[in-house]
């Protein structure tokens, strides 16, 4: 498939499936006006508007894998933040709901913040709050953020997160809302099919942090920077951070030991809380 052409034989996929655009839009988290001008071509595509489209429609497996493989002949797109901000934060952390739905194994490195599928209400609204957002889109953010917690419970997928401890002190929120946030990461733990890891500060190290990524299944690499997010599609880029993830969990603390070290955290914020 030429990838030209991606765009009009999207839009005949869906009108043999018989479904409105507007059905496909709402299902694929985008947009009226921008499925619109993909299935036109006059707006290009990225693997995630397809893989979004494509199940919005339903499509089988082998029409999917053909369709991704045209998708990912660009192996590495980047989204300038300022075109997700126009898009909406809220409408983002569906798409990014529609994706984890389809994945099975996420395994998840942040050096910077608690995981967006392991934090609370109040530290959800600390990360946006930064961003401009009205009281409204704030809300609706955070309602997304939340709702897309709910793949925690679900059976049949896998959860992997390493989390540096400079994460969990990151003072982002007042220290009591912070207690609670370490109590969520605790909690969720022991959920049977998540597993978290902490990288202590005392671990001696022969690899560096660099950047947060999550990989979903072998398919692709979310990379945040400071002005982009970026989608890596290429087999040996997904490798190389595969690797760099394995590493990273052979030297973090697991089970009752990460426990402990977040607990350890937590009881020196409620001291600090309690000589102010």
């Amino acid at each position: 498939m030429i990838k030209s052409s991606l765009g009009s034989a999207l839009r005949e996929l869906r009108e043999c499936s018989g479904l409105e655009a507007k059905a496909v839009a709402r299902g694929a988290a985008m947009s009226r006006s921008k499925l619109s001008k993909i299935e036109n071509g006059n707006a290009a595509p990225s693997v995630t508007d397809v893989d979004c489209i494509l199940t919005a429609i339903g499509v089988s497996d082998e029409v999917k894998a053909e369709y991704m493989a045209a998708a990912r002949e660009a192996a590495t797109e980047a989204t300038a933040w300022r075109l997700i901000r126009r898009l909406g934060y809220s409408r983002k952390q569906q798409q990014v709901q529609a994706l984890e739905s389809q994945t099975t194994l996420l395994r998840l490195f942040q050096p910077s913040l608690i995981p967006g599928l392991l934090q609370t209400p109040e530290y959800i609204r600390a990360v946006f709050a930064r961003r401009d957002l009205t009281e409204s889109q704030l809300e609706r953010t955070i309602g997304a953020r939340l709702a897309r917690q709910n793949i925690l419970y679900s059976e049949g997928k896998t959860f992997r997160f390493i989390i540096t401890e400079s994460v969990l002190r990151w003072r982002i929120l007042p220290p009591l809302m912070m207690v609670g946030q370490l109590d969520r990461l605790i909690s969720i733990s022991r959920l049977p099919d998540v597993d978290i890891r902490i990288i202590a500060l005392s671990t001696p190290q022969t690899d560096f942090p660099g950047h947060s990524f999550s990989i979903k299944d072998d398919r692709t690499v979310t990379v945040e920077t400071v002005h982009a997010e970026m989608v890596v599609t290429d087999p040996r880029d997904i490798s190389l951070y595969a690797s760099k993830f394995e590493g990273f969990s052979g030297t973090a603390v697991s089970g009752g030991e990460m426990r402990a070290l977040i607990e350890g955290i937590r009881d020196e914020i409620l001291r600090e809380q309690e000589t102010d």
